[in-house]
């Protein structure tokens, strides 16, 4: 018997690929068998101090469930740009007959099993309850601080996303920041600082990439990716690659001024990474929502120095406010972010530049950030012509 805790996506998927499980949620955990030591599957969106978790036995993730019958498996983490980076390293790699899955789009439990290649999109969530799965190629982008909430600490969020080290055996790669290079591993490191160390371990020419940061480093861990299994740089494939929308998505309005919808930025790091190539022009950024509870201060730093001006949405309002007040930034309190928008309209213009990039989680206003950007577009597509 399999028992799974939770009944979301990934429990589904279980529940539809094995003989004989059973789910669990807070509402009828009363008849979990508190003594029996079956597999108890974790969904990874529930945290390590729920009820359900601290009184269960035996306790893995969904991939624990495939550690001996996964294809050769390259797993993607970071704090920022996991998703790009597996989508990139898909579209290299689809003429391999590969799938791709796990934290986007398929569940595990329902990708194809013949396939020769899995690239994984893995949270830190997920790593936390993984104990026996590991991959081939392990790519870790830069780490920042986020889900503090649900780790506990930042140093529990590190730990998790350098968990497949420990598991990982000689002859297998990680390719990982430097600032980790003295991580005990047996599998071989690569390490990098910065998109140059990777053109310049793997003789990858920059300048035949289109991609800028952040999304340079992405596509180069992904053409590392394609290097390392089959020899090739295949840039002209990697240049037919499109982004998603709701990452750093220029556009104009009807009076020609440049827009961008960088909803997905929902963390710090997120933000300051698509803030940077703009750093020279007069901003109006638009931040707030769900912060779960990281450190925003290394973003006021940041900003302090540019020609910004902020206006807050979301839960957060107070703590952007007293940041803004501390590092003497233009603070306007917009609640919402229709009212943001309509403010930022009054005041910018051709030379200028205006972005959501909230540093923070959408869920305390909007269903996901991609309805939050949605939104933002349709209001600054409704604005009236000047």
């Amino acid at each position: 018997m399999i028992r799974v805790l939770g009944k979301g996506k990934t429990a589904q998927a279980i529940k539809d690929s094995f003989d004989d499980v059973i789910l669990y949620d807070d509402s009828d955990f009363k008849n979990y068998d508190l003594e029996s030591n079956d597999i108890t599957v974790v969904s990874p969106g529930i945290p390590p101090f729920n009820e359900m978790v601290k009184k269960a036995k035996n306790i893995q993730s969904d991939y624990d469930l495939y550690a001996n019958e996964m294809p050769f498996s390259i797993w993607v983490s970071g704090t920022n740009g996991k998703t790009t980076t597996v989508q990139m390293i898909q579209h290299l790699l689809e003429e391999k007959k590969s799938v791709c899955g796990g934290n986007i789009g398929i569940p595990i439990s329902l990708m194809d099993k013949k396939a020769p290649i899995w690239i994984l999109e893995t949270s830190s969530f997920t790593f936390h309850y993984t104990n026996k799965a590991k991959p081939n190629l392990y790519i870790l982008l830069p780490i920042s601080e986020d889900h503090i909430s649900w780790h506990g600490s930042y140093e529990e969020y590190k730990k998790a996303k350098l968990k497949p080290l420990d598991v990982m055996t000689e002859g297998e790669i990680a390719i990982i920041p430097e600032e980790f290079k003295d991580y005990e591993t047996n599998a071989y490191k690569i390490t990098y600082k910065s998109s140059d160390d990777l053109c310049e371990f793997f003789d990858i020419k920059k300048e035949d990439i289109k991609f800028k940061e952040p999304f340079l480093l992405d596509s180069l861990l992904a053409l590392a990716s394609k290097k390392i299994i089959f020899d090739e740089v295949d840039y002209q494939k990697i240049n037919t690659f499109t982004i998603d929308e709701h990452k750093i998505e220029e556009f104009k309005d009807r009076n020609n001024r440049l827009w961008i919808n960088d909803s997905k930025a929902t963390n710090v790091d997120a933000t300051i990474n698509a803030l940077n190539p703009y750093s020279h022009k007069k901003i109006y950024l638009i931040l707030g929502g769900d912060d779960k509870g990281v450190n925003l201060e290394p973003l006021f730093i940041y900003i302090k120095d540019l020609n910004i001006e902020v206006f807050a949405i979301g839960s957060n309002i107070e703590r952007i406010n007293s940041y803004c007040e501390k590092f003497n930034i233009k603070f306007n309190k917009s609640n919402i972010l229709k009212n943001a928008v309509e403010e930022i309209a009054i005041k910018h213009d051709k030379n200028s530049l205006a972005i959501l990039s909230p540093a923070a989680s959408s869920l305390d206003q909007y269903s996901s950030y991609i309805a939050r950007g949605k939104e933002f577009k349709e209001l600054v597509y409704g604005l009236s012509l000047n």
